[in-house]
């Protein structure tokens, strides 16, 4: 062969190995997240230069896509957030995690979420309530406090006791009637400083979200509701310090990579020391102390591309003593001091799979252990009742988005509950016996699955079935009482693991969803729920009478069926959401106590206890404008709660098994909140709530024994308190004009209970001495006395500060 073909082969050859050189492509793939809450954010738009191409993100916030070996210039946004703008040098496959900020000069906190504009238009689900922290640090709380409970209690349908309340009540139903889930492991005390604030730590909190209707498939366990509440992922690349001071308590959390990409640590902490604060709330408050601490850690680790570890750790305790309540089951003690502790971990692993379907494993382990101290009157012994629940769970969920319309999930869920009711131990004293209450041991199984399709462009369904296998099992020592006396005739003994009793249940669920147009709908609802776990009280504050109780062979399953219809209208112009919900909740099984019942340390529970069929129902008018220098929202709720007992025994029945209103029948409640964002460092808050006053029992007459009148009563919640109304306000206060400082800080001050509204909490009985108080109680010979925890305006200040 000639040296000239040999050139022009060789020459072909180099020229194919460089376009090959030049041909090679890499994958350049991003992840896209909410720097605020760790969330993905879908429908990110990202743009590639000089390739002019690019894409958006899918509902898992990711986006991928192949390119030569190059340079690009990447541009990431999304409305409300600041772009970001990097070089990416493409010489081999990358993942790119993408944190986006808010934009500073937002004027509403509220994050504006592409596609989900329309989502309570558009949603089959209904009774569904959602707000960011962003939402709730704008709400005034008492004594400037940012708190989730509170927040839910201005949203419509959503109550709770007065001021001092141990909890929630949703649309009627009990504080025991609502699953609260913080990052999946339940809370079973969520309240701090005796229920004023709620216990989870504020700078941790991602989102809230409450079900109220067709609650979705994966939640049971409770009657009524459930509080979902999540805490944020520490996406993040840098360290970064935020916290606050305030009166009643101070507050640190951090985030920062461990190992850069892949092990990432979010943790907070909050403390609150309060015993000089507390005379300002009532004069009967001040022998009274109080202090209380909480903390939240979440790990992320990051091992591959399509997997998310996490460990997420919560521990609280509360300390309080008071001396309202001076003698119970015969101690006769100078205060009663309270205990509480929580701790929880959940450990969640999520697999992705290529096909937008993902696989979720969650192990859950909750222990609360409530402690109640009696220290003795002229004596340095201290008589201690403790009680403890632990909680135990495995879940396990797929999911798959088959296309736009349609989306499915299904799992299993194993749960322990392992009670212990209580044991009083004496310490030295003698003169009370000991007594230790048998623990009791059940499980939980449950299979779940749900459907979102959409059948028609205006028609969405969502359907969901969850079926729940529950076992009681030994030790138990089942009794036998005569039907007529009420007397012991007989026991039974299982041994420790011994099958006692077992219940089935099938809990359907649907919503239905019809669009009348772009921004109106019409929604339908249905669910039946199953609760095997219940708490027994007879008082809505966190006092030791309070008992947790499984489902046994005499007590049987709470049980409810729940309707609604919806109207739904957003106002485009303005900005503004209406929403109109009516509901109607049947039920059964609901525990109540029996008329002069003490089950603080009875030994057959089933003694002192009915079940009683309930009935609620109401109508809830919502209007919200999310965005704008003004916003806020405003509701109204009219709506009735009903139980009523049918026992046969006449010292049983409650009420004369006539229906009476529970605890929680509030007919009128009102809401309203404005947020005004003057300018980007001052927002000033108002907060309206009135409510009809909360039912109580009124003597129905009084006899005399041994000189001592005593009351009589007959009739259950036959009276109300006066209606329930309060104003509050608070002005936050930004400061710095210079963008690129690595300190920010703000300052709240806040106003709760600004016209000095004093807002009964309660009603007692006492005996007159004679003359005393005449001319109002006349010749009654006992005194009825209102007790009101707010009697003035509270003042609080806090510095709020972010470094990173």
């Amino acid at each position: 062969m000639s040296l000239k073909p040999k050139l022009v082969l060789t020459s072909i050859f180099f020229i194919c190995l460089g376009s090959v050189v030049r041909s090679q492509e890499y994958a350049m793939s991003f992840e896209v997240l909410a720097q605020a809450t760790g969330l993905p954010m879908d429908n990110a738009q990202i743009s590639i230069r000089p390739c002019n191409c690019g894409g958006i993100t899918n509902r898992s916030g990711r986006f991928s896509i192949n390119l030569p070996e190059n340079t690009y210039q990447v541009t990431i946004s999304f409305i409300g957030f600041k772009d970001d703008i990097r070089t990416v040098v493409l010489d081999q496959s990358q993942i790119i995690r993408v944190q986006l900020y808010e934009e500073e000069e937002q004027l509403s906190e509220v994050v504006v979420r592409a596609k989900r504009v329309l989502e309570n238009i558009e949603t089959p689900q209904m009774g569904a309530l959602k707000l960011t922290s962003q939402e709730l640090k704008k709400i005034p709380a008492a004594v400037g406090e940012f708190d989730v409970l509170r927040g839910m209690t201005l949203l419509a349908g959503v109550n709770n006791a007065g001021e001092i309340s141990n909890g929630i009540s949703v649309r009627g139903g009990s504080l025991d009637q609502n699953l609260v889930l913080y990052d999946y492991a339940p809370v079973f005390n969520p309240t701090h400083l005796f229920g004023l604030f709620s216990v989870f730590t504020p700078d941790a909190i991602s989102s809230v979200d409450l079900y109220r209707a067709n609650i979705p498939a994966r939640y049971g366990g409770r009657s009524t509701s459930v509080l979902d509440i999540k805490v944020k992922n520490p996406y993040t690349d840098k360290f970064k310090l935020n916290g606050g001071v305030g009166i009643v308590s101070s507050r640190l959390s951090l985030e920062t990579p461990i190992i850069k990409d892949k092990l990432l640590l979010n943790i907070g902490g909050r403390a609150g020391f309060t015993d000089f604060l507390l005379p300002l709330f009532s004069e009967r408050l001040e022998d009274t102390k109080a202090n209380f601490y909480d903390g939240t850690m979440k790990l992320l680790y990051l091992p591959t591309e399509n997997d998310q570890i996490s460990f997420t750790g919560f521990y609280s305790k509360d300390f309080y003593q008071l001396d309202l309540i001076t003698q119970i089951e015969n101690i006769n003690a100078s205060s009663n001091q309270y205990d509480f502790q929580t701790l929880n971990g959940t450990l969640n692993w999520i697999h992705t799979f290529g096909d937008e379907s993902n696989l979720r494993n969650i192990f859950v382990i909750s222990d609360y252990t409530p402690k109640t101290i009696f220290p003795e009157r002229d004596s340095n012994n201290d008589i201690v009742f403790e009680s403890r629940i632990n909680y135990l769970s495995f879940i396990s969920e797929y999911s798959k988005r088959i296309n736009d319309r349609l989306e499915y999930y299904g799992g299993i869920q194993a749960n322990r509950y392992n009670i212990e009711p209580g044991n009083l131990d004496p310490g030295t004293g003698n003169s009370i016996i000991p007594v230790t209450l048998e623990s009791e041991t059940s499980y939980e199984f449950a299979g779940f699955g749900n459907v979102n399709w959409n059948a028609t462009e205006d028609l969405t369904i969502s359907a969901g079935l969850r079926f729940n296998h529950f076992v009681f099992v030994g030790p138990y020592t089942q009794a036998t009482f005569d039907e007529n006396s009420g007397a012991l005739l007989s026991t039974q003994f299982f041994e420790k693991g011994a099958g006692v009793k077992t219940y089935n249940g099938l809990d359907p669920r649907l919503g239905i969803n019809y669009k009348l147009g772009e921004t109106m709908s019409l929604k339908a609802s249905y669910a039946r729920l199953n609760q095997y776990l219940q708490n027994i009280y007879n008082t809505t504050t966190p006092l030791p009478t309070s008992r947790w109780k499984t489902a046994d062979p005499n007590i049987e399953p709470q049980q409810s069926d729940s309707y609604g219809l919806g109207f739904y209208k957003n106002l485009e112009e303005s900005g503004v959401e209406i929403g109109l919900e009516g509901y109607y909740r049947k039920s059964k099984n609901n525990l109540t106590y029996k008329p002069g019942a003490d089950f603080f340390l009875e030994e057959f529970l089933e003694r002192d206890v009915v079940q009683a069929e309930g009935e609620a129902y109401g109508v809830e008018l919502s209007f919200k404008k999310p965005k704008g220098k003004l916003n806020g929202w405003f509701n109204y709720t009219w709506s009735r709660s009903f139980l009523r007992s049918f026992n046969e025994r006449l010292a049983d029945r409650v009420n004369n098994n006539q229906q009476f209103p529970s605890d929680f029948d509030r007919p009128h409640v009102f809401n309203g909140t404005i947020n005004f964002e003057g300018d980007k460092y001052n927002t000033w808050s108002f907060n309206f709530t009135a409510q009809s006053g909360r039912p109580y029992t009124v003597a129905n007459s009084v006899f005399a024994l041994e000189d001592i009148n005593v009351p009589i009563f007959l009739e259950r919640n036959n009276a109300r308190l006066r209606p329930y109304h309060r104003l509050d306000f608070s002005w936050k206060v930004k400061y710095g004009r210079n963008p690129n400082r690595r300190w920010v800080g703000d300052w709240t001050f806040t106003i709760y209970n600004v016209y000095s509204r004093r807002n009964p909490l309660n009603l007692y009985y006492a005996q007159r001495q004679d003359g005393v108080d005449a001319d109002v109680f006349l010749g009654s010979p006992l005194g009825t006395y209102e007790l009101s925890v707010l009697n003035s305006p509270l003042f609080a200040v806090t510095y709020n500060f972010v470094f990173d």
